[in-house]
């Protein structure tokens, strides 16, 4: 057997498959490129060419351009594709719609690069799917024990009740563009919540793209040029950089 620290390697474009000649959620442009998910830290515009989940395609398509790269090759979950003699599978990874944990096998060794992932729970991903591998290469932004996320329900909660005490209030609430926006939208959906929901302008363009994926999010409207008064009682998403920009005082 072929261990993968004999065949995978960390160069400055990020970590490179040897016998596959292609990196991972490279950082600079390259020849070939095998992609996780469609956040900004993995999936860069410029490379020659992209391996993704359909889905990751598309978000990359929507963020940067149809130009974004010169070949597109969708790969379904599940699905295995021979790259330079090594088998790459994308299995999910519950991140976001359409994050993937990479499988590679060569040389009678496993490997699995996980990308972001997280094994809870969300309407918008498939559930992270553990795999037998002989070398897990894992993210761990939020590894150390100091990171205690409480459940996501008891989080809609707090929002639904402070509604209810504070009717005549704005409730805004801050949302990564990709997937926090979507996920919190149908997390609202489940716990009964179908009032419209309203987006700022930087949200829309996603959530749009997560609807034409068939997630079903309800009602929601760009928030356009409403005032204080109108949204009143209201719930509005938007990034965080505008909840503390003055755009928000008006809310």
């Amino acid at each position: 057997m072929k261990h993968p620290s004999e065949w995978l390697a960390v160069r400055p474009e990020g970590l490179y498959c040897i016998p596959g000649q292609f990196y991972i959620d490279p950082t600079r442009p390259v020849d070939q490129a095998v992609v996780t998910h469609g956040h900004a830290d993995h999936a860069r515009s410029g490379h020659a060419r992209v391996v993704a989940t359909p889905q990751t395609i598309d978000i990359m398509a929507c963020r940067y351009g149809e130009t974004f790269t010169a070949q597109r090759a969708p790969l379904p979950y599940r699905e295995t594709v021979d790259i330079g003699g090594v088998r790459v599978t994308l299995h999910p990874a519950g991140h976001i719609t359409g994050s993937a944990q990479i499988l590679l096998e060569y040389g009678g060794a496993r490997a699995v690069i996980s990308g972001d992932y997280k094994s809870r729970p969300d309407p918008t991903a498939e559930p992270f799917e553990p795999i037998s591998c002989d070398v897990f290469v894992t993210e761990a932004t939020f590894g150390l024990p100091v990171f205690q996320h409480p459940p996501i329900e008891n989080e809609i909660a707090k929002l639904l009740t402070s509604l209810g005490t504070f009717p005549q209030s704005t409730h805004l609430v801050g949302v990564y563009a990709l997937g926090k926006c979507q996920r919190l939208i149908m997390e609202l959906r489940r716990a009964g919540y179908d009032k419209p929901i309203y987006l700022h302008g930087a949200l829309v363009r996603l959530t749009e793209l997560y609807a034409g994926f068939g997630l079903d999010m309800g009602e929601v409207r760009a928030i356009g040029h409403m005032n204080k008064k109108e949204l009143a009682g209201e719930i509005v998403l938007a990034p965080p950089s505008a909840v503390a920009d003055r755009w928000s005082r008006g809310l």
